[in-house]
């Protein structure tokens, strides 16, 4: 008998990344063991995983927690239980520095301070053990003495004080130095060691943090381990069918039509290619547990250091997926890069689309709308004040009602009512400002957008796609509507969709400097004929 909708809700593990408090309450867990055992049972005993956040690394490492100390009743059922025999139990030291932010290199000893003290308390101290690297390596070998037993060393989110810090060259050293003597016995340590497992989002140099510990395994792009975190189209479609019409139910749709909008929502990210679709598992639990689409991701907290990246490298909105990779590139750390494009992938802003073997480039695009929509309401902060007054969320509200009408010329007397709003900024008069910002409203508005797109003889500014029509426009400052209009008929910009089944229509645009508005359009309808 199918359960209702609060019974099924229930379960969900909304918040929860503690594997044993799941699996002992009977919360939903997509059993991701058999990669547990895989992993610790692989070639090396050292190995780092780098996912975005909120993406099931702290539940990945907690579950490591409960393997090593061979809880095994709290497995029974899943996949390893059918390869683990042994089920020996290791001293366990877990350090989790996703939890508190601190903003200087005293705030990071303090809490390094507390875990070291609740395992000095198990496994004794030495008075004569003062610096945390002391420390740490005396931990480890009193824990081996005493259980016989190699140690486990887990760390989630291992660089999340430095990331605090970033762009804070100064205080970044300092707390680099404490982080540097927190990992750098590991190397010296390696005789009394199981296993070590690092997680993060960004990578930071190896031969900085780790003091010449280079033997470690990244697992991130590796295709035997794509589907470790995050939930795989594969196993929404099997373990989930039923939260699928549960969801369904809620939106008052069918099963496919629910599963379509959680796949352009939540889904959409491999971490190397070929791979499975990967959903993001925060949204996409978040989503069943409320029962409505929502920017959950992005509700939880946007990284500080993404926006400051965004202003470092003065992103333009349109550039942000626009860019090939090799697999190199993907290992560039972020204190040492000059390429924002790197971090915006780690961070879960960017994902592989696809890879050209003749190249050997790596395509990369925005993972999904919930992730385009997010980002460009942030991308949208660097370029107007936040102020009520301006009206943002209704413009786009009114934006997608005009465009699903098919009524540019609605849409774009809303656009004008919105400039007018924005206050004066230094960078308002040039064409890039007015592109930049209909960008991103356009999209926000359910528009598929393109910028300076390519034809046999010249570019367009913007080519703005609906489901049920494409718009070519032009900008120009200070000129005329007229002009703009001429130079699409000229360059014939419309040659380029001539295959489309969509009718198409010609925009042109001048917009006043001084007066920083849309002063006067044209619109026309290319005739395919």
């Amino acid at each position: 008998m199918m359960q209702t909708m609060f019974d099924r809700r229930s379960i969900y593990p909304v918040g929860l990344q503690d594997f044993a408090r799941i699996r002992k309450a009977g919360k939903l867990y997509i059993d991701k063991t058999e990669y547990v055992y895989r992993m610790t049972h692989g070639a090396s005993d050292f190995v780092f995983l780098s996912r975005p956040r909120r993406f099931g690394k702290s539940l990945l490492t907690s579950t490591l927690h409960s393997y090593f100390e061979g809880c095994k009743d709290l497995f029974e059922g899943l996949a390893i239980s059918q390869y683990e025999t042994e089920w020996e139990q290791y001293p366990v030291l877990h350090f989790d520095f996703s939890k508190g932010k601190k903003d200087n290199a005293e705030g990071v000893l303090s809490d390094l301070n507390v875990y070291l003290r609740e395992y000095e308390k198990i496994y004794g101290s030495d008075e004569y053990e003062v610096n945390v690297n002391q420390r740490v390596a005396g931990l480890i070998q009193r824990a081996y003495a005493k259980t016989g037993k190699p140690v486990v060393f887990l760390v989630d989110e291992y660089e999340n004080p430095l990331l605090e810090v970033i762009h804070k060259s100064e205080v970044l050293e300092e707390i680099r130095n404490v982080m540097r003597d927190f990992y750098s016995p590991l190397k010296a340590c390696t005789p009394y060691l199981r296993f070590v497992f690092l997680t993060g989002i960004t990578k930071f140099s190896q031969l900085t943090l780790f003091s010449g510990f280079n033997n470690i395994d990244d697992i991130s792009m590796k295709k035997d381990y794509a589907g470790i975190c995050g939930i795989t189209r594969e196993e929404l479609e099997t373990q989930m069918s039923e939260d699928i019409d549960l969801f369904a139910e809620s939106l008052e749709c069918s099963h496919y039509e629910a599963l379509a909008q959680l796949v352009e929502n939540y889904d959409g990210y491999h971490f190397c290619w070929p791979s499975p679709d990967v959903f993001n598992p925060f949204s996409l639990i978040k989503a069943f547990a409320n029962g409505e689409i929502g920017a959950y991701w992005f509700e939880s907290g946007t990284s500080s250091y993404l926006i400051e990246l965004v202003r470092k490298f003065n992103v333009q909105p349109y550039e942000i997926n626009q860019d090939e990779l090799a697999e190199d590139d993907f290992n560039v750390a972020i204190e040492e890069g000059n390429n924002q494009v790197p971090v915006f992938y780690q961070s879960g802003y960017l994902t592989i689309k696809n890879y050209n073997k003749r190249r050997k480039l790596y395509s990369l695009d925005i993972p999904n709308s919930e992730v385009r929509r997010g980002l460009m309401r942030n991308l949208l902060m660097t370029y107007i004040p936040a102020d009520r007054n301006i009206r943002k969320d209704s413009t786009i509200a009114d934006l997608r009602e005009a465009l699903q009408a098919d009524d540019i010329n609605l849409a774009i007397r809303h656009l004008q009512a919105f400039f007018s709003r924005i206050p004066y900024t230094k960078n308002a008069n040039s064409e890039g400002h007015f592109q930049s910002i209909l960008y991103i409203m356009l999209t926000l508005a359910g528009a598929e957008v393109d910028v300076e797109v390519h034809s046999s003889d010249g570019r367009m500014d913007l080519v703005i796609k609906t489901k049920t029509r494409i718009y070519i426009a032009e900008l120009k400052v200070d000129r005329s509507a007229a002009e703009a209009m001429k130079q699409i008929d000229v360059k014939n910009y419309a040659e380029r969709f001539s295959g489309s089944d969509l009718p198409i229509e010609k925009v042109a645009i001048n917009l006043d400097k001084k007066k920083r508005q849309i002063t006067e359009w044209l619109v026309e309808r290319v005739d395919k004929d």
